[in-house]
């Protein structure tokens, strides 16, 4: 009952705040993050903690992690969403260019964090040590996919901007996750003063490559069994139970000898999703139907993501300014790595100017990313990299999925990509009859 109550509160605060949002201009996804953060251990939540009602909100971080299921399963759908932009069509437009881009960009948000947060260490050596500064270069290069294609979603972007935003959101991933091992295993080597080639070249390869497999398999499966039901509910209870697999199989992790195997279920789901998009026939219109069976989950998912935010880290000073570089050499880095890399490339003057913003920002990847340096540095001499590095990830998030998503969609509206929204309403009355309108 606990569970159900929690659940309800938390889908009620973000619909709730929604339309607030809406009065004031602002995506849905700004609204579902505030109202995690309103019913989460600092408000709400401590009240209810105060007053021995635990299902007041949620009343302890640990509480908010105990739905961490709904947020693994949202974002295996976010990411199966976005692998079905990846049409072979489309691709073969601005694959080559958002191939440029993807790439580029990361790489020179890294060196852009890199920079300012070595010169930092020289100053602070004791608050911010090297591999730590290291590690976040790499962290900073990761954006968040889920905030931005629900900003896509929600106001029906359509556009030159959006078509390469996408493919550059999804590359990130991979991207990323190359850049992270590579730093990862050279911060580890300056604290042990040994360098592992496996650490840093075999296993992010591994995980990419074992990732897109998984995802090309399951997609093959997947629409092999999809042609044996031809109604549009099993069709869609399919889908979703594909969706399920692949996330289940992607958390599996081992070790062969010293090389540690794992997933990536975002890249595994996208390719999931790619896969399915390009060789079945019927995938539009499943697509559709998924889109609306999953807007409850994907509710739940920023509440969530705004109840785990730890607003503790603002207490620490240092923590704040380390945080405000970081926060603006990522933003530099994203702004000016896609600005060169889109003029490198040939594309649009809409996508020079404005795609850098759409990629500001940053939530579950680069937690997963900090919250693995912690794991790895929990040793007492090396214990204070990682909390340094989960503390600014956190500060960061925080600004981030608030800000960010503000900030991709006056991008995109300055882009022409999305239209003025019109008044609120399901319906409409037209000679005493009702009909469905397409307003937002």
């Amino acid at each position: 009952m606990e569970i159900l109550f929690i659940l309800a509160i938390a889908l009620f605060a973000g619909l709730l705040l929604s339309r607030l949002a809406k009065l004031l201009q602002l995506p849905a996804v700004t609204a579902y993050l505030i109202a995690g953060v309103l019913i989460g251990p600092f408000c709400l939540g401590a009240l209810g903690n105060y007053l021995n009602v635990s299902w007041l909100g949620f009343i302890s971080l640990e509480k908010a992690e105990e739905f961490s299921i709904i947020s693994d399963v949202a974002l295996g759908f976010i990411a199966f969403s976005i692998g079905n932009e990846f049409r072979l069509n489309d691709l073969k437009k601005i694959g080559k260019q958002a191939t440029i881009i993807g790439i580029l960009q990361a790489v020179i948000t890294t060196l852009f964090v890199d920079a300012a947060l070595i010169g930092l260490h020289f100053l602070i050596p004791k608050t911010l040590p090297l591999p730590a500064a290291i590690i976040l270069g790499a962290i900073a290069s990761a954006t968040a996919p889920a905030a931005t294609l629900m900003v896509v979603k929600q106001y029906k972007a359509k556009g030159p901007v959006t078509s390469t935003l996408l493919p550059v959101v999804a590359l990130d991933d991979a991207v990323g996750l190359v850049l992270f091992a590579i730093s990862f295993g050279v911060a580890k080597a300056i604290i042990a003063g040994e360098v592992s080639i496996i650490s840093i070249l075999l296993e992010p390869v591994l995980e990419i490559v074992l990732s897109i497999a998984l995802g090309a398999l399951m997609g093959v499966i997947f629409t092999f069994i999809e042609r044996f039901f031809h109604s549009r509910s099993k069709r869609l209870a399919v889908s979703v139970a594909f969706v399920f697999v692949t996330v289940a199989i992607s958390m599996l992790k081992f070790n062969i000898g010293p090389v540690h195997i794992g997933f990536s279920s975002l890249l595994s789901c996208m390719m999931l999703g790619t896969v399915f998009c390009n060789i079945c026939d019927f995938s539009a219109e499943l697509m559709d139907r998924l889109d609306r069976w999953t807007a409850p989950i994907y509710v739940l998912f920023f509440v969530l993501s705004g109840a785990e935010l730890n607003l503790s880290v603002f207490g620490d000073g240092m923590v704040v300014v380390i945080g405000l570089v970081y926060i603006a050499f990522r933003c530099l880095g994203k702004y000016f790595g896609a600005r060169w890399s889109a003029d490198l490339s040939h594309a649009e003057t809409n996508v020079k100017k404005y795609l850098g913003i759409t990629l500001f920002p940053q939530a579950g990847v680069a937690l997963g990313m900090a919250i693995k340096v912690m794991e790895q540095f929990k040793a007492p001499e090396t214990a204070q990299v990682g909390t340094i590095c989960a503390n600014i990830v956190l500060f960061s998030v925080l600004i981030y999925e608030i800000v960010g998503p503000f900030l991709t969609k006056i991008s995109l509206t300055k882009a022409g990509e999305i239209n003025p929204e019109g008044k609120t309403s399901n319906r409409i009355k037209h000679h005493d009859k009702e009909t469905p309108t397409t307003k937002i």
